[in-house]
């Protein structure tokens, strides 16, 4: 029997309500669903790499089915060959979302025709949820509780205290 692995690659800085109803749904549609933590410079992160595995690590302990969280800092292509994956799952908010994650995927399938990337439409209360705009909400005091879990919650509220609030 074959066992069929997806790769939910993002930052996951930090993981959202969003994030969570991908990888459930996700999970749902391999036997294996490995869950890549990444670095991307780009989008100033707030947590470091192993701060936020251990951070997805505790959120998806209790989804059913078979989930690894493991950090990656190459194609992700290439990480999904090594992970053994045949799907890549991404997350779909909003039509600016769909535009690049289509780039990206027809990109993708030039780099490894072998793997497909699955897209999956966040559920209609949680598309707004973008980790960008959750952690400009704490920094500037805004409340976070209906966009992550509880204990990520604290965890950014914590964090922006020790960089410091904007706005105050």
């Amino acid at each position: 029997m074959t066992i069929r692995t997806g790769v939910y690659p993002g930052t996951f800085d930090p993981i959202t309500l969003g994030h969570m109803d991908i990888i459930r749904r996700g999970a749902k549609l391999v036997d294996r669903l490995v869950i890549g933590v990444t670095t991307n410079p780009s989008k100033n992160p707030m947590f470091t790499v192993e701060e936020r595995m251990e951070m997805v690590k505790r959120e998806v302990a209790d989804i059913a089915g078979e989930i690894h969280v493991v950090s990656f800092d190459s194609l992700l292509m290439d990480f999904a060959e090594r992970e053994g994956a045949s799907v890549i799952v991404r997350g779909l908010r909003a039509v600016a979302d769909f535009e690049y994650e289509y780039q990206m995927a027809g990109m993708n399938q030039q780099l490894n025709g072998r793997i497909e990337t699955v897209f999956l439409m966040a559920d209609v209360s949680l598309q707004p949820i973008a980790s960008r705009l959750v952690k400009e909400i704490a920094m500037y005091g805004g409340e976070i509780r209906k966009f992550v879990p509880a204990t990520v919650r604290d965890e950014v509220a914590e964090r922006v205290e020790q960089i410091g609030r904007k706005g105050s």
